[in-house]
């Protein structure tokens, strides 16, 4: 393991060129106490010029006193710099300077620049020794780098002129860029943006993720629907990263547990893995502080490979032993069982394997350990490294901020128990009370299926270790429980234990088992009279008899007299239910701070979800509503938006302090103002229309509105709702006339984007409908371009920077209490663009700040579901005549000869699996339809709607990223920002 994580070199030098000096002639150093002169050089690459016909020259005038707080590189260093990674780091041929090269000749000069930031910010960390967050998280959805890399730099017009100079555009190279698939959907991308916060703020935090090789998968849509194939990011590798080949840490699975004669536990056996780390520069804006998302992937040790079976032809055998060691499912999108060759052997291949078969559950608790592990001896060598020679435990949580995102990194705490106690010799008070300080948790769900439940059976046998702690720490629980609430009313205790307990439906430790078990009955101490009794040798045998049967029920008598309480209740266990370890609830017993992530969704967590967690430790809920990242979501992807914002506001200072945006608000009547809006709306729709045509062949009208619902597919989300509500409009149309249609319908482009996951039937079937809907309705020609509906593949952040500043309505239309926050209904606001939705989520506060005018609010209140739902289970809903018509409508076959009575089903009926409507799509459908005709009427008064655009954005200053992460590093982790000097 290397000493520093960063720096190979012991010297410390000023970066004033683009490139390590040892790599490049045409670097810069100014070292400490020296001044050099350097004159001006030509640097030309034979293949550059001969392809592009440039003949550039890198004229570069270092002045004494120069340094990295002066230098600004300009366009010829630039172009410079990435000629010399062109010819000298090429991953392609020399023959050519075409797109694919030219990109990573571009991002490895921006990389260059970021790494001595990055090296400088970790120098200064461990210099000082500071406290330090470390996110932990499953997923982290970057998006593309080049452009948010060389924004946060400022850099973007002189590396838009280097490249022009080179022959090539900015934008186009930037298009070459995949996605970094290493994640899914809203976690993941929160993630990613609290990490720009974090630079920008100055805040010193790591990330900490998995090297997902194929990420969740690339959707195709086809005439069946949605179809998954491997996402093949990583194939030309990845410019951004540096593997750290001397950062690696053993991860081991299933073994056993040895005691030594001391009392001393071990962890034996098993199989072992190497977590390699593989680092990515996250720049802040306009800032030094560059700070670090650390990605493992996972190896075995050659000699894991049996080199004399592979000799003697035994392929298989000699091949088993690394098999096993990082044995995998198969990919969810893998079909064909008997293909061998196409199941990778890697814990980090895909991210969310299916978790069908007991392998796919095995799998998915591997990555989830991996992380933990390896991150967590990676924190702990940093924190005694820092320590130096004095190496105080009991001071790790003044040091150190772990933060789980979501439940996946839970075995962070059995783990840090573990190497605390195992390894590190602490004892199990000790170790429980650092670990109870360090670690805080971050809940991002109310859906029972996403509060992870791990077969303990399972969990056993991979982790045998790490179940003996958590018994432990189910322990610890149950005696806080009885100490708080006491013995006295042992139903209230065992319905308590029946909530909070982390292990469930597993027999309760030894220590108060038998505050559970009916005592057996058995005879009183005997009497006096009876020991007398005894004692007398004339006593016949039958008069023994009779006295023992008469004291008998003199003792049942006085049982009865006696007793006060009923007997104590028994805890039951279910043969039939599994034995499972609740992983959301070692979050809150293991942790000293809980946090949801918008207000409504916090105060569900408390009075709900974790209620009787809450009752016993009120100090440890908080609410973190969630943020976006400004940068990213406005100033980088909507350029002609931010300008018209800088204008207005008199200054760029609202990317970093959004509370400036407040100010539109006064210029919202403003004609000039809302004129120079207007075009650049249409300036992006004409951009978003571009792009439909690219992706999906269909040909929309930026003239209409545009409609869009981008999220993951899910139920709860319920684009399906949305499309039933687009088959309404479409049967309606099509009972009018065409003079009739044009008054009574605003044109509308309706965009949908998202994965359904791959196991995920119903979600797909959602998928399929949405597609044939938009087949039949596109090719309409009665209709035209008065309704259109558009699927966009393969929806990631890139498609999402395109779409939301082309959008004018946005639709967040959960089911109220289930959507914990989101984040893209932010992003959409930001932009200016319009919200149609309930009241679930962040959509409560955006509706409170943006102005209750200016959303589009419709539906049940989370307060509600549950009578509802009861309501529906006892028969009394009655459907809306028009769900009915549009339900019939679909089953007419209008759409194509799908079957679609599944999908249809799961809105009917009372009861069942998969049916009775749970997600409220019926009764909100009404609504739902209504509230559109309302936004048809504000789409018509261009200068209405203008105006709510302009205040949505004003209103979007709260939901920045960056208060976000203010309100973690003051309330949850207590850390300040570290200004680089």
């Amino acid at each position: 393991m290397a000493s520093l994580p960063f720096s190979a070199t012991s010297f410390h030098s000023t970066f004033i060129g683009f490139n390590y000096k040892a790599r490049n002639p045409d670097f810069f150093f100014i070292r400490n106490g020296s001044s050099f002169a350097f004159s001006r050089r030509k640097f030309s690459v034979k293949s550059v010029a001969s392809d592009q016909k440039q003949d550039l020259k890198d004229e570069a005038q270092i002045t004494e006193g120069a340094s990295l707080d002066t230098f600004v590189p300009d366009s010829a260093s630039i172009a410079s710099s990435i000629k010399y990674h062109a010819e000298f780091t090429p991953s392609f041929s020399p023959d050519h300077f075409k797109l694919p090269k030219a990109f990573f000749a571009t991002a490895e000069s921006v990389r260059d620049s970021l790494i001595i930031n990055w090296n400088a910010t970790y120098d200064y960390y461990e210099k000082n020794n500071v406290k330090q967050a470390y996110y932990l998280s499953m997923e982290f959805l970057q998006g593309r780098a080049l452009l948010n890399a060389i924004g946060n730099l400022e850099l973007t017009g002189a590396y838009a002129e280097a490249l022009k100079k080179l022959g090539h555009n900015l934008e186009d190279i930037a298009r070459e860029e995949p996605d970094a698939a290493l994640g899914n959907g809203g976690l993941g991308r929160l993630a990613s943006c609290f990490l720009d916060s974090l630079a920008t703020l100055n805040y010193p935090a790591w990330g900490y993720g998995l090297r997902y090789k194929y990420g969740l998968f690339k959707q195709h849509i086809t005439k069946d629907g949605q179809e998954e194939v491997a996402e093949s990011w990583l194939e030309m590798g990845n410019p951004w990263e540096l593997v750290r080949n001397d950062v690696s840490y053993p991860v081991k699975f299933y073994g056993e547990v040895v005691s030594s004669p001391d009392g001393v536990k071990e962890w034996v056996g098993g199989e072992d893995i190497t977590a390699v780390a593989y680092d990515v520069p996250i720049p802040g804006y306009k800032t030094k502080t560059t700070i670090n998302l650390r990605l493992w992937s996972t190896k075995v040790a050659p000699e894991k490979f049996d080199l004399s079976a592979f000799n003697a032809g035994d392929h298989a055998k000699a091949y088993s032993a690394m098999k096993n060691a990082e044995k995998t499912s198969h990919p969810v999108f893998v079909t064909n069982s008997h293909s061998n060759s196409l199941r990778p052997k890697q814990i980090c291949y895909i991210l969310y394997p299916g978790d069908e078969s007991l392998e796919g559950k095995t799998l998915r608790l591997k990555q989830q350990y991996t992380l933990c592990s390896a991150s967590l001896q990676d924190i702990i060598a940093r924190y005694e490294r820092r320590s130096g020679e004095s190496v105080i435990w009991e001071n790790l949580p003044d040091k150190v901020a772990v933060q789980m995102n979501d439940t996946h990194p839970t075995l962070c705490i059995p783990e840090l128990i573990r190497i605390l106690i195992d390894v590190k010799g602490l004892s199990w008070e000790q170790a429980w009370n650092i670990t109870q300080r360090t670690v805080a948790y971050t809940n991002h769900t109310v859906l029972p299926e996403a509060l992870e439940k791990w077969s303990l059976e399972l969990m056993q046998e991979l982790l045998p270790r790490h179940v003996e702690l958590i018994r432990m720490i189910d322990e610890e629980l149950i005696q806080t429980i009885i100490d708080e609430y006491g013995t006295e009313d042992l139903d209230l205790l065992q319905e308590k234990l029946k909530q909070m307990r982390i292990l469930d439906n597993i027999e309760l430790p030894e220590s108060v088992a038998d505050l559970f078990v009916e005592p057996e009955k058995s005879s009183v101490e005997p009497t006096v009279e009876a020991v007398e009794s005894t004692e007398e040798d004339d006593v016949s045998d039958e008069e023994t008899e009779v006295t023992a049967e008469e004291d008998q029920l003199e003792e049942e008598e006085d049982v009865e007299e006696e007793s006060e309480v009923p007997l104590p209740p028994i805890i039951e266990l279910s043969p039939k239910l599994p034995k499972m370890v609740r992983m959301a609830n070692l979050c809150v017993a293991g942790g000293h701070a809980v946090n949801g992530v918008a207000e409504i969704h916090s105060e569900i967590v408390k009075n709900e979800v974790f209620n009787d967690f809450y009752q016993l430790w009120p100090e440890k809920f908080q609410n973190k509503t969630n943020g976006v990242t400004p940068r990213r979501w406005i100033r980088f992807c909507n350029p002609d938006l931010s300008k018209i914002i800088t204008k207005w506001t008199g200054s760029e200072d609202w990317v970093v302090n959004t509370e400036n945006l407040a100010t539109l608000r006064k210029f919202a009547d403003n004609e000039d103002l809302q004129s120079e809006w207007r075009e650049a709306k249409r300036r992006n729709k004409v951009k978003v229309a571009s792009f439909l045509r690219e992706k999906t062949g269909y040909i929309v009208n930026p003239d209409s509105m545009f409609d869009v619902q981008i999220k993951r597919i899910h139920e709860y989300k319920r684009q399906l709702l949305n499309i039933l509500g687009i088959v309404y409009r479409y049967k309606k149309m099509k009972e009018m006339s065409h003079e009739e249609r044009t008054e009574n319908f605003v044109p509308r482009v309706c965009i949908f984007g998202g994965k359904a996951f791959a196991t995920y039937v119903q979600a797909k079937r959602i998928v399929k409908f949405i597609t044939d809907v938009g087949n039949t309705v596109n090719h309409d020609p009665e209709i035209g371009d008065l309704l259109k509906v558009v699927f966009v593949p393969d929806y990631n952040v890139s498609v999402a920077e395109i779409l939301i500043p082309g959008s004018e309505l946005s639709q967040h239309i959960s089911t109220a209490g289930m959507e914990a926050s989101g984040t893209s209904n932010m992003k959409f606001a930001m932009n200016g663009c319009i919200l149609i939705g309930t009241l679930d989520g962040a959509n409560v506060e955006i509706r409170q700040e943006v102005g209750e005018d200016n959303f589009f609010l419709f539906g049940a209140e989370a307060h509600e579901i549950a009578g509802l739902r009861k309501e529906r289970a006892e028969g009394k809903f009655v459907p809306d005549p028009r769900f009915e018509e549009v339900k019939a409508y679909v089953r007419s076959g209008v759409f194509g000869s799908y079957n679609y009575d599944e999908l249809m089903g799961s809105l009917e009926g009372n009861e069942g699996y998969g049916r009775a409507d749970y997600f409220l799509v019926g009764k909100d459908f009404p609504g739902y339809i209504e509230c559109q005709e309302k936004v048809d009427e504000a789409y018509r008064d261009q200068k209405r709607w203008t105006k709510m655009s302009i205040l949505n954005t004003a209103g979007s200053y709260k939901f920045s990223s960056d208060r976000t992460i203010h309100e973690y590093a003051r309330d949850i982790w207590g850390i300040d920002p570290v200004v680089l000097p």
